[in-house]
């Protein structure tokens, strides 16, 4: 059994910057960030592989986010720079015991999620 506590997310206005943070409990997982906006899918953001330390990004926030992790406190962080108003969404964690290949991945395949932190970008 994984938990994710996420932690991160408030309002800021465009071309600023915010950085989320989620925390796994119960073993070391890989581990990815998605978004939902309202009357949307939920959408992938970045993802990193806990094994090999492999990154996939969305198009969508190539150059903009940053993914990362703290190996000693099973904990990934997602910085976010250059805001804009179409990044306005919940955001959450998700987690994956096996995992290697996120790019495409549908957030129906994963079974691990934290509870969402909301991201507002003002124009």
């Amino acid at each position: 059994q994984v938990q994710l506590v996420e932690s991160g997310g408030g309002l800021v206005q465009a071309g600023g910057s915010l950085r989320l943070s989620c925390a796994a409990s119960g073993r070391s997982v890989s581990m990815g960030w998605f978004r939902q906006a309202p009357g949307k899918e939920r959408e992938f953001v970045a993802a990193i592989v806990w094994s090999s330390g492999t990154i996939s990004y969305a198009n969508s926030v190539k150059g903009r986010f940053t993914i990362s992790r703290d190996n000693a406190k099973n904990t990934v962080f997602l910085q976010m720079n250059s805001l804009k108003p179409e990044d306005t969404a919940i955001y959450y964690c998700a987690a994956d015991p096996a995992r290697q290949l996120w790019t495409g991945v549908h957030a129906s395949e994963l079974h691990y999620w934290g509870q969402g932190t909301q991201v507002t970008v003002s124009s």
